[in-house]
């Protein structure tokens, strides 16, 4: 059986004002793969993120999402079609609860709408138990289940971190799509988040990541990108893309 072909980008241009910040980028994920995004600091790598999730319309480029074609006009159109993403900088519902923040993720799947929330009949009532339930799920999936009922923004970093994760996948996404994870975390937080990585891969879902720590991405990624000024200079596996002498030169030789 082949594999499957879970994202399909080619011939991303995207340019603000006089400047190029993307040339010609393209990218092909298969199913269950993670992914890594790396380069130095303004490489176009966040830009890239920004125009596959719809913050950014790019001026030309083709789209597909599991061999069905997508408009990235909108980051809610981008999540109905089936991506979720998270950001360098943590984006959560400081006064909800854990369990609350996830629910909110959950209800990008809600089935009754607004009529059912305001009248609460009972398909509406099953739906929102069922809302929770798969929310507490996801919460002691990504390990943090005991502080469902803790407000979000007493969680340490490391477990908002995850909360924003377990958020992400309660939309079902089809691809999580992870901008920076790592970011600001310790050595032993950073640990935690690769083994969650790897659990969320062995649940068969796809992975687009974004991350610094170069010696975690050659340990985690199935594949790696390296962009350069706006512009892919290499791709293939870890090892390949830690031989390269463009990537070498470019990045891998410097102080990252």
């Amino acid at each position: 059986m082949s594999e499957q072909v879970m994202l399909h980008i080619a011939g991303v241009n995207k340019r603000f004002g006089g400047l190029q910040a993307l040339t010609d980028v393209g990218i092909k994920i298969m199913k269950g793969q993670i992914y890594g995004l790396i380069g130095p600091n303004g490489a176009g790598k966040t830009t890239f993120f920004n125009v596959i999730t719809g913050l950014y319309q790019p001026d030309t480029g083709t789209f597909e999402l599991a061999g069905q074609p997508y408009s990235p006009s909108a980051p809610h159109e981008v999540a109905k079609a089936g991506i979720a993403r998270t950001f360098q900088n943590i984006r959560l519902f400081g006064e909800m609860t854990a369990l609350e923040n996830v629910m909110v993720g959950r209800h990008v799947r809600s089935k009754q709408g607004v009529f059912g929330a305001i009248f609460r009949h009972k398909a509406a009532r099953e739906e929102e138990a069922d809302i929770r339930r798969r929310a507490q799920e996801l919460l002691d999936f990504v390990g943090i289940g005991k502080f469902a009922n803790r407000t979000s923004k007493f969680l340490s970093y490391g477990d908002q971190r995850r909360l924003e994760i377990a958020r992400a996948l309660a939309t079902d996404p089809q691809l999580l799509a992870l901008d920076e994870p790592a970011a600001g975390m310790n050595a032993t937080e950073k640990v935690a988040l690769r083994e969650l990585l790897v659990k969320i891969k062995e649940q068969g879902k796809t992975v687009l990541l974004i991350e610094h720590d170069v010696k975690m991405m050659m340990g985690l990624c199935d594949r790696l990108m390296v962009l350069e000024y706006g512009k892919p200079i290499a791709e293939g596996l870890p090892a390949e893309i830690q031989s390269n002498q463009a990537v070498i030169d470019a990045y891998l030789g410097g102080s990252h």
